[in-house]
Parts: C-alpha cells; structure tokens; sequence
C-alpha cells in the first residue's frame, strides 16, 4: 500500500485525531495512479496514523477510514453500511448514512420511505458504485435509487456533476408523509437530496410552542417549520422565503395537509424591515449558512444579528424566537454573544428556553468539529 509522509513537526490536525490531510502538509504528493485509492499516511517518523481514501485532484488529499491498515474494498464498505444502518434502526425516512460520521468519507445516504437518494462525493466513493448499489438493493430493497452527483464538491474531486436514476424506476415526484406532515418530494429539483432532513426533530420541538400564536417562518424553503405550527393549532402562520421554487412547494404542501397559510415569496431581510412591534407571538429563523468560510464570520454574525434584532423588536411580550445558525464556523459561544448584544441593543430580557442540534441521524464526532454545523437556541423575549 502506498504511503504519504507528513511534514516535520505536529501542527496538523491529523496528528489530534482528525481525518482529513491537505496537500500542504505533506512532504510529496503521489502518482496519479494513486488517486481514488486507499493509502496509508505517516508521520514526519514514518509512523503509521491510518489508512485514507487518497485524490490529488483535491485540496483534501487524503480522509482517514482506518487506524490499521485497511483495503478499501466490498468487505470494508458492506460492514460499514451495516453498522451505521443498525445504529438507525426503526428510521423509516431520514439520513442512513453520513459521509465521515458513518465511516466513509463522501458517501450520504438518505431514504425517503421505498426511494433512496444516494451522493457519491469522493472519488473513491465514486468508483465504488456498484459496490454500494448492489448492497443497497439486497438490504433495503428499495423501489428506485437516485443518485444525486450534482454537488459542487464533486468538482473539487475531479468529478463530473450529474442527476440520475441508478438502480428502478423513480417517479419525477411523490408525496412524503414524514413526521404526521404530507411533503412533496422533488428528487430532481429538490435541494441537497430533495429534502432537509436536519431539522426535522426541530419541526416538532417549535411547534409545540405554536398553539394559539401567532407565527413567522423565515426562509422557509418548503414549509417544514411553518406546516408542523399550523398543524398544532397556530392561530396564523406566515412562511417568507426568496426562493420561487421553494413557495410553490409549500404552497402545494399545505394544500395538501388542509392547512391554511400565508406565503410570501420576498427577500428575508427586506420582509423583517417592514414589519411592526408586537406582530408575532413566535418566530423562527432558519436562514443558509451566511459563514461558508472562517474568513467571512464577521460579515456573517452582521446578517445573523441583524435579522435576530428585527425579530426580538416584532415580539409580542412573551413571544417565542426559534433562532438557527448551519454554518459550522459559529459556535454556540460565538452565537450566544450575537444573541446578546442583539437583545442589548434593542433592550429585551432574553430567557433560554432549549439549545438546539440537528437531527441525531446527522451525527456529531468528537474529532471532526465540521460535523457539527446546526445550533440553535429558543428564547423567550419579554
């Protein structure tokens, strides 16, 4: 098996435990022939730190799968579909598999009742198609496999990006009842794999805030949080998100589920401007990552605060303000300061209701902090 060889010294991360090594850090690339492979990496000594799947093509040149040394091949990947499957066992509809968290690095998973929707993100992963589709369709017996390869990080990889149907015969669309809530799901132009998934426990955990209140989801995308409040007896819901796409969606959701709604099709920032103190009895803020990189977090915490101001000054006293943040670079310290000075600012008690994660089919590792990306805290603003 070939080997990679750090640079002297321990300021990589990798000798802390965390399994990604950038082409910088270490003392000679290998031959292209090497690429979609697994190899071994090094310390500055020569001793062994695991086994990866290695892409020169990549700024990631190598992600660790093993400690030992270890093929990559059908053994390693059936028995680690199936332990990460048993871990989410009784999961009808959600993430089955989550690239490193589960073990093999780029490979997501997701079922949506019989429909699976698959990403190969890594080139490894890439190759190992077949590998992966086989063991899918004896397992799980799935009515379609979708394999969405439309990523941007494919290209980093030096993958083509493309949308498929990899394994049966999948309807453009279908309706997804998940959690009580009818969704309609949209393989092809749905974003990521057609549907959030990390949020789902937060759903239900807003919503039973909403009964008899009255309710603004911002970036809504599909309705999630919006269709969960109105289920439970919101006396109104507003759900705004910029997104054409995304309202028509929800729009065909709650027709779908009889409830009523309003949706608004306008920039989030612009709608929050317009409106009074005392509109709203509960808010919800769910916005994309502003923070895609750590050198942009300053500018980030300028939109998160500044939509969270708007939000505490529209509260009616007593009001309930569901707050989230999905870029990995703002921790919970670093968002809890924002909240503060926000409150601060438009002078509000701030009370700490619950802090918030995303779904535990979205699991956190203790050595890869980016696995850990959704926080969330809701306050009550008197």
């Amino acid at each position: 098996m070939a080997s990679l060889k750090l640079n002297p010294g321990n300021r990589q991360r990798v000798m802390q435990g965390h399994p990604w090594v950038y082409a910088n850090e270490v003392q000679k690339l290998l031959a292209s022939e090497f690429n979609g492979q697994a190899v071994e990496c090094r310390d500055a000594q020569g001793r062994i730190l695991g086994t990866g799947l290695y892409n020169g093509h990549s700024q990631i040149i190598w992600r660790k799968i093993s400690k030992d040394k270890q093929e990559f091949n059908s053994v390693f990947i059936h028995k680690t579909l199936a332990a990460a499957f048993l871990r989410r066992r009784g999961l009808t509809s959600g993430r089955y598999f989550w690239s490193e968290s589960d073990g093999i690095p780029g490979l997501i998973i997701d079922r949506f009742e019989s429909v699976l929707v698959v990403q190969f993100l890594t080139m490894a992963v890439d190759r190992a198609q077949d590998i992966i589709l086989d063991w899918l369709e004896q397992e799980l017996k799935p009515t379609a496999i979708i394999l969405r390869n439309d990523a941007p990080s494919r290209e980093k990889e030096g993958l083509l990006r493309s949308v498929s149907v990899g394994r049966g015969t999948a309807p453009s669309s279908m309706w997804l009842h998940f959690q009580g809530v009818d969704f309609l799901f949209d393989w092809e132009s749905g974003q990521k794999t057609g549907f959030y998934l990390d949020q789902c426990e937060q759903h239900q955990k807003v919503a039973a805030y909403a009964n008899g209140r009255r309710v603004l989801d911002v970036f809504c995308n599909q309705g999630g949080f919006a269709l969960h409040c109105a289920k439970q007896g919101a006396a109104s819901v507003v759900g705004v998100d910029s997104s054409v796409e995304a309202i028509g969606l929800a729009k065909q959701n709650s027709a779908k589920n009889e409830l009523t709604i309003t949706w608004i099709c306008e920039n989030a920032f612009d709608y929050l401007k317009r409106q009074k103190p005392n509109s709203w009895d509960l808010v919800i803020l769910d916005p994309p990552p502003f923070a895609k990189s750590r050198d942009r977090l300053q500018e980030a915490l300028g939109g998160y605060k500044e939509i969270n101001l708007r939000a505490m000054k529209q509260l009616a006293p007593g009001g309930i303000l569901a707050t989230y943040s999905c870029s990995h670079h703002i921790s919970y310290e670093i968002y809890r300061q924002m909240l503060m000075e926000a409150a601060a600012d438009v002078g509000r008690n701030v009370r700490l209701l619950e802090m918030c994660k995303q779904s535990y089919d979205h699991p956190v590792m203790l050595n890869i902090p980016e696995s850990e990306y959704l926080r969330g805290f809701i306050l009550e603003i008197e």
